[in-house]
């Protein structure tokens, strides 16, 4: 039977080893596996190739050869500090101008789609509470990062048009699951452990993506009709404050939690005098999107609720 070849970069990182298990055990498409180093993780079956740099002058042809598809997910992640001039050069470097070297040499091999995972910074770094990111709002990046994948999607869309290769562009918030690092991490294992938090009091809203929801609405944009050269942002469909991720999430782990309800100025004047601002934003502030137009263009809905995906999330905390 004829599977469609589809080459999957950054498939050894956390989207990309769930994706890989997904897209083998459907076996609908025959995948090659890119990864910065060699991986010895896959099943038999999968294709590995490595590529030890992603820049303008990495060539791509040979990982290319017969692939219908190309879902991109390598990419320099985003750092809560470090926003000089040099820190944006080596965004760009590998964002902007790796991205854009790929998916040239993508359109050039015939690719059909390239699916791009670019990041909800590109509208911003928060919302007023209930007036949510849609696709009808203007791009706001307000670091690096943002700016980097910002300028990719720019250059991607310039190169649809020029080459007729298809684009999709998913702009996911947050992005949960099993083993996941940065902040959330942190925070399931201070639940874990019993320690007592500062965030009782909390009133955000906070759009979150769980692993395996993101994973089934790439597998979805793989092919599908309408997905063509249009871009989605991703949520699981139902926002949380600060104070309710934690408590559903101590739910999840059979735990107790111990959140002290400090006033949030109190936690933003703390979080500043301590040098880390980003925190306030990051646990204090609302960031939610618009999930209307990914559902009604794509008739997706999220296959995890909010307290399934918790509950992978957790699932390696709790075996250990």
């Amino acid at each position: 039977m004829f599977r469609p070849k589809i080459l999957i970069t950054g498939a050894s990182g956390f989207i990309g080893r769930r994706l890989m298990e997904r897209l083998f055990k459907e076996g609908t498409f025959s995948i090659r596996a890119c990864s910065r180093k060699k991986y010895l993780g896959w099943s038999g079956g999968v294709e590995a190739v490595t590529v030890p740099a992603i820049n303008v002058g990495t060539e791509w042809e040979t990982s290319l050869e017969g692939c219908e598809a190309v879902v991109h997910l390598a990419a320099k992640i985003h750092e809560m500090r470090n926003q000089d001039a040099d820190t944006l050069l080596e965004f760009r470097r590998i964002n902007v101008e790796g991205t854009l070297n790929l998916a040239k040499q993508a359109a050039d091999c015939g690719v059909r789609r390239f699916v791009f995972l670019s990041s909800v910074k590109v509208h911003g770094e928060s919302t007023m509470p209930d007036q949510a990111f849609t696709m009808l709002g203007p791009p706001n990046p307000e670091d690096a990062y943002a700016l980097s994948k910002w300028e990719a999607e720019q250059g991607l869309r310039a190169l649809e048009t020029e080459s007729g290769m298809e684009v999709t562009i998913l702009r996911p918030s947050l992005v949960y699951g099993p083993e996941v690092s940065g902040n959330f991490g942190s925070l399931l294992r201070w639940l874990k452990f019993g320690i007592p938090l500062p965030f009782g009091s909390i009133n955000n809203r906070r759009s979150l993506v769980a692993l395996d929801n993101l994973v089934d609405l790439i597998i979805t944009c793989i092919d599908h009709p309408n997905g063509a050269n249009r871009t989605f942002l991703v949520s699981d469909g139902e926002d949380l404050s600060t104070t309710q991720l934690l408590r559903r999430t101590a739910m999840a782990m059979g735990v107790t939690e111990r959140l002290l309800p400090i006033p949030p100025p109190l936690l933003d004047l703390t979080f500043r005098m301590l040098g880390k601002p980003e925190l306030s934003l990051r646990l204090l502030e609302s960031l939610q999107v618009d999930l209307s137009f990914t559902k009604e263009t794509l008739s997706w809905i999220p296959p995890l609720s909010v307290e399934e995906g918790l509950l992978r999330a957790v699932e390696p905390l709790i075996r250990n």
